[in-house]
């Protein structure tokens, strides 16, 4: 990630970003509702809200962002309502530090703002990571105005060579087309090159 994108998030920490809106979304409660406690990994958790959530529900979670500030902040969080969550400081696309498999693996507004190279990766990683039959309910926004990030149709074909989109809802946020899709792995798949 370059530098000052790195220093303007670690930056928006010290307030109240927009994206961190401390509500878990339906569709994660929904999917708790839906599917036994297992192992969790949220990528680019921020403050732990969702992270902690799945925690109170049952899972082993672990959270991962690259905001020192985001997660120390989590770690306060997860501290004060008496739950254990892993909050680990490491890139999504590399995810070096982390070598789990994953019943749930949760990206909510993370993977579209990466680059495509850094997407090739994550999607690696993500096949990796991801035990058989494990779920991936990733949310985004999936339509580029000019200079924005998106999940592009480019992105949704290659998770798709190796898992199966079971949902997807299209809606809207903040003027924007977003989508909730909620994905499985196929058993028998092969980790894309």
């Amino acid at each position: 990630m370059k530098f000052w994108r790195r220093i303007f998030f670690e930056w928006m920490y010290f307030g109240s970003p927009p994206w961190d809106s401390g509500v878990v979304p339906p569709e994660v409660t929904d999917f708790v509702l839906h599917h036994p406690p297992g192992r969790a990994i949220d990528l680019g958790c921020g403050t732990g809200t969702n992270a902690i959530y799945l925690a109170k529900n049952g899972w082993q979670v672990v959270g991962v962002d690259f905001s020192w500030r985001a997660l120390s902040i989590a770690r306060r969080k997860s501290k004060e309502q008496g739950v254990k969550v892993t909050f680990i400081q490491d890139d999504v696309s590399k995810l070096s530090k982390i070598d789990d498999n994953f019943d749930l693996v949760l990206d909510i507004g993370c993977f579209h703002g990466l680059t495509s190279f850094q997407k090739r990766n994550y999607i690696r990683r993500l096949q990796e990571l991801l035990a058989p039959e494990g779920f991936f309910l990733l949310y985004g926004f999936i339509e580029r105005p000019a200079n924005t990030t998106a999940i592009q149709p480019e992105d949704i074909h290659a998770i798709g060579e190796s898992m199966e989109i079971l949902e997807k809802r299209v809606g809207e946020d903040s003027g924007r087309v977003s989508a909730w899709f909620l994905i499985r792995k196929k058993s028998n798949s092969l980790i894309p090159k």
